[in-house]
């Protein structure tokens, strides 16, 4: 007989963002990355700045809004790095999250975290691409920030 209560079938929820990688405005090797505090250990992390689109927004508009909200910055895109795929779970629910990945060059604004509706960011700051394996918390963005380096070297 098994003695196991039976397990609640978690429902799949599939989530889609959009951000990504904003090249300082005076050419140097920086980008502006956002620290957030991470959910369980409440100690900061360094992350790229990305969202979920709203409304009709494209992928495109989503993350140039999201950089802006999260960073003060404001940007336009230069190519689409790529996207990452992976699952996390809630207390009730799995959610399959899909987010896209663009680079980006900054046209205007200055570092500022205010306009963040969801206050998720509570600090954003520039770092040299030579940092960005060292600072970024996941594994997957620093797989992308390899293709930042890259475009950029490519580009002197």
């Amino acid at each position: 007989m098994n003695q196991n209560p039976p397990r609640k079938r978690m429902a799949r929820v599939q989530e889609t963002s959009a951000g990504g990688f904003v090249l300082a405005s005076d050419g140097s090797a920086k980008v502006v990355l956002i620290g957030r505090l991470q959910r369980r250990r409440k100690q900061l992390e360094w992350c790229v700045p990305k969202g979920h689109p709203e409304g009709s927004e494209t992928l495109e508009q989503a993350a140039i809004r999201e950089v802006f909200e999260e960073t003060g910055i404001e940007a336009e895109i230069i190519e689409l790095l790529g996207s990452i795929d992976y699952e996390f779970y809630t207390p009730d629910k799995l959610i399959s999250k899909t987010v896209h990945h663009y680079l980006l060059r900054q046209t205007g604004g200055e570092l500022n975290v205010a306009n963040d509706p969801d206050q998720e960011a509570v600090d954003a700051q520039w770092f040299e691409l030579s940092e960005l394996n060292n600072v970024l918390a996941h594994e997957n963005e620093k797989r992308m920030a390899r293709g930042v380096v890259e475009w950029y070297e490519r580009s002197l």
